[in-house]
This record gives structure tokens, C-alpha cells and sequence, in this order.
């Protein structure tokens, strides 16, 4: 019923930027909240950025003043611009919405995750 679908992964050098993008599709009512996680090998998932359909941003400390979230609420999309990119923020990234949907019952309210887009930075 809904998918979520991340690019814009990649392997870039210390210093450099990405841009990463997700798209949220299917029966989508509204979306009250998309945002990025991140997990690095033998490390738990974190949560990096947030952003809620009225544009109130959340971020992880480390990423503050490199990171920055945004959205496109009409076309359910959510960005993810990093730069001054350092080899600890190498992970696999994740797009996350909190977010109503409908299907045969009615609507429902559920969290969705993407498969997840893999960001190298060498030193």
C-alpha cells in the first residue's frame, strides 16, 4: 500500500556533499513526520534528521551546521543534503515516515522505513 524509495547514496571523499532523496508512494492520506536514520557496521540505528509537515526540524548533534532536511510536502518527498561529509558518517541511511494511509477499512496510521541507501566517505 505504501513504499518508500531512497537514492542518492554514494562514495565520496572527506569534505565532500550528497544529497540524498526519498519519495513516499501508495494511498497516502498525510504524512506527519519524515525523517533519516543511520546504522554503521556493529553500531545501533540513529536517528539523523527530522522534519514534520509543518517544517520543524530535529537533527543529531553531530550532523548540526553539515546536515540539512527539507521536504516537498505536495509531492511527499523528503531530502537530505550533507556536506562537509566525514568518514564517521559513513552508515547506510534510511528514510523513515510517520504517516496515515488508506486502504479497505478506513485509515490508518503507520510508520514505513526504505531499504535503505549506503553512504561511504573516505578518508
Amino acid at each position: 500500500q505504501v513504499q518508500l524509495v531512497e537514492s542518492g547514496g554514494g562514495l565520496v571523499q572527506a569534505g565532500g556533499s550528497l544529497r540524498l532523496s526519498c519519495v513516499a508512494s501508495g494511498t497516502i492520506s498525510s504524512i506527519n513526520i519524515m525523517g533519516w536514520y543511520r546504522q554503521a557496521p556493529g553500531k545501533q540505528r540513529e536517528l539523523v534528521a527530522t522534519i514534520t509537515s509543518g517544517g520543524s526540524t530535529n537533527y543529531l548533534d553531530p550532523v548540526k551546521g553539515r546536515f540539512t532536511i527539507s521536504s516537498d510536502n505536495a509531492k511527499n518527498t523528503v531530502h537530505l543534503q550533507m556536506n562537509s561529509l566525514k568518514p564517521e558518517d559513513t552508515a547506510v541511511y534510511y528514510c523513515n515516515a510517520d504517516l496515515v494511509y488508506r486502504n479497505t477499512y478506513g485509515y490508518r496510521r503507520r510508520d514505513y522505513w526504505g531499504q535503505g541507501t549506503q553512504v561511504t566517505v573516505s578518508s
